[in-house]
């Protein structure tokens, strides 16, 4: 047993002075007064929150300023660079992650190597291949797919290797040459065949749409969450408030290019749409907000010079574009696991898994304090 003592605890619930109890990967107490424990950690005047969940992560990739050298590269050294990526994860205080396209297999070997405890690491949930129209964005890690029929055979063999979400490219995107960002690419057609299979298997799915009519088709079609969601305006923000579809803006993965820009690596072409998107997309936090559309926190990371490491400054970004620093706790703990169909995770709640933050400030009056966690707790172990 575990027990962090005389800390403020803070979730979507609320905030308490409560000491937190923890056994066998488990939250078994919160309050004043618990049992002895076999080790105590003393967090008086430190803040006790739930560990991090990014939705959206790219766990073969770096980083780099390139993405698409990465293209024939051999398996083992992608998997070699997975596993430094989770141990820098764990590190940055994320507890969940989302793997939303990794050549392969191998996001969905990651997770089973976390869970047979071979590696250490976040829980994952693995699309295995996303699924893109021949040509499409992402073509070349993906699994390209035309018509219904097609789309769903692509869905169901992600499911046959052991994937636990579905990910499909509904509009153009950033980093792939000559796709235009917004276009849109499967039809609504396509995505309701890939949520079809999904719904039947019971996992949760996303769609990359930056551009309006792409994002429409994918909140029409069923899709569980819309990823970017650059150019979305009033009318796209209110179809997602209405059918439930939450919203993964990716702030980091903009601005990892924009802020860097040419001459760093990054191809001219993927700069120069990531600085056409800027306006439009503070444009869509204004209509996602006024619409109330669900939002759960997701970084693209892996992408240019949006590193692992750097996951929790997604929190300041989305505080930058209006939430609150409450708005953004709920949206990278509890809306994450609500959107990834995690029941028992993203509150610091008894029979919840004992995933867990030590901070050294209020991360309600700073949002900043998420990237300076003193201790990090997952499944009931503390990791650092």
């Amino acid at each position: 047993m575990i027990a962090l003592r005389g800390g403020t605890v803070i979730d979507a619930t609320g905030t308490r002075r409560a000491d937190v109890t923890v056994e066998d990967g488990r939250v078994t107490a919160v309050g004043t007064e618990t049992d002895a424990a076999d080790r105590e950690l003393d967090v008086d005047g430190r803040y006790v929150v739930p560990g991090l969940i990014d939705t959206h992560v790219h766990l073969a990739m770096d980083g780099r300023p390139d993405v698409s050298t990465l293209r024939g590269e051999q398996g083992y050294a992608g998997a070699y660079r997975v596993t430094a990526n989770l141990e820098t994860l764990l590190e940055a205080g994320v507890t969940t992650v989302r793997d939303l396209g990794s050549w392969g297999s191998m996001a969905i070997d990651a997770a089973r190597a976390v869970e047979t405890g071979v590696v250490d690491g976040p829980r994952i949930l693995a699309a295995g291949e996303a699924i893109t129209m021949t040509g499409g964005h992402g073509h070349w890690f993906g699994r390209e797919a035309d018509g219904p029929a097609e789309v769903r055979k692509a869905a169901r063999e992600q499911l046959k290797r052991g994937a636990t979400t579905v990910k499909c490219m509904a509009t153009g995107g950033v980093l792939t040459t000559g796709s235009r960002t917004g276009a849109p690419e499967l039809t609504r057609e396509e995505l309701e065949a890939a949520v079809g299979v999904a719904r039947a298997a019971g996992v949760p799915t996303a769609a990359h749409a930056h551009g309006v009519e792409g994002i429409v088709a994918a909140t029409e079609a069923g899709i569980d969450s819309v990823e970017h969601g650059t150019f979305m305006d009033a009318d796209a923000a209110t179809r997602l408030a209405d059918n439930g579809t939450y919203w993964v803006p990716t702030a980091n993965a903009l601005y990892g290019i924009v802020e860097h820009g040419t001459g760093a690596g990054i191809p001219d072409e993927a700069v120069a749409k990531a600085e056409a998107a800027l306006d439009p997309y503070a444009d869509a936090f204004e209509h996602a907000l006024e619409a109330d559309v669900p939002i759960a926190m997701g970084t693209d990371a892996g992408t240019p010079f949006n590193a692992f490491a750097d996951v929790p400054t997604e929190l300041e970004r989305l505080v930058d574009h209006g939430l609150s620093p409450a708005a953004a706790l709920e949206a990278a703990t509890i809306n994450g696991a609500t959107l990834l169909g995690l029941e028992d995770v993203g509150l610091v709640e008894p029979g919840y898994c004992a995933d867990l933050l030590v901070l050294d400030s209020n991360p309600l009056e700073d949002v900043t304090a998420w990237q300076r966690p003193e201790h990090v707790v997952t499944d009931g172990v503390i990791v650092h």
